[in-house]
């Protein structure tokens, strides 16, 4: 097939011809060596040693949805990145965010992205929200082989419905199981605390702007309990990735919009150390 390719000049019929509208199927039939879960490892001894993506949050509100995380990614006791990059759209009206074997997880995100364009490209259409995180779940069970090992990806999917007209979150475990999550979610290490915080202070009628300031809080009292989780880095100038995600599409908030949730959290945080208190009735 290579001589062939090089004497004509073109690729073989098969790949301009796809038979199916999955990116990965195609892969999968004709290269199937490149992704991720088909990679073999070689015998492991011990713990593997690769930078990990820590907390992921999302909260949705009427109107749309808010996927934020932190900026900390590490390895076994150590800080192995201070301003990792963990939140991705994954098309106009969807995010992803990483936790677990970073590596993997961006590799992961990125195919994510070529699926979903690729299938628009052959259909013409796009895949309802449904759709989209279904063909997240089946890549993150083709990783199952890799999770077993120790190299998990779990990310958190976010997005606007257009059909439902709101916003909507999925969570995922390591085997591709998938659960849509009802007014918000978190994944990752610090996960069981962003939730508890998220649990006292979520309502159903939160504006945008109070949307934000809630995930932000959380990701905060994540990193006050979780030291894999990363908080505002101020003398860095290192701040949380939040994105809103609504009706006129996927938008990450610019450094000054993030650093002036996170400075007002700190501010407040100076004289409530352990955050807003939820009322006991």
């Amino acid at each position: 097939m290579e001589a062939n390719t090089r004497s004509t000049g073109r690729l073989p019929a098969a790949f301009l011809t796809p038979g199916s509208s999955s990116f990965m199927d195609f892969l999968s039939d004709h290269s199937p060596e490149i992704l991720p879960g088909n990679r073999s490892l070689p015998p492991l001894q011990g713990a593997v040693e690769a930078p990990h993506g820590t907390t992921i949050v999302a909260a949705s509100y009427p109107g749309g949805v808010v996927l934020a995380g932190d900026r900390r990614a590490t390895m076994g006791n150590m800080i192995a990145q201070r301003d990792i990059e963990k939140v991705f759209p994954a098309d106009e009206y969807s995010a992803v965010g990483i936790a677990g074997t970073a590596g993997l997880a961006v590799e992961m995100v990125k195919l994510f992205q070529l699926e979903l364009e690729h299938f628009e490209k052959v259909e013409g259409a796009t895949l309802s929200l449904e759709g989209k995180a279904n063909r997240l779940s089946t890549m993150i069970r083709g990783n199952l082989a890799m999770a077993m090992q120790g190299l998990a990806v779990v990310p958190l999917f976010a997005g606007y419905d257009v059909d439902r007209e709101k916003g909507r979150i999925f969570s995922y475990d390591v085997t591709g199981g998938r659960s849509e999550e009802h007014g918000y979610a978190a994944t990752g290490s610090g996960s069981v605390f962003a939730r508890g915080s998220m649990k006292k202070l979520y309502r159903a009628d939160l504006t945008e702007e109070q949307t934000l300031t809630l995930v932000v809080q959380a990701l905060y009292d994540a990193a006050d309990d979780d030291s894999a989780t990363g908080g505002p880095d101020v003398a860095r100038r290192i701040y949380p990735i939040v994105t809103v995600i609504n009706d006129e599409g996927f938008r990450r908030l610019g450094d000054t919009e993030s650093s002036e949730i996170a400075r007002a959290i700190l501010e407040r945080r100076l004289e409530q150390p352990d955050g807003p208190r939820a009322a006991l009735l």
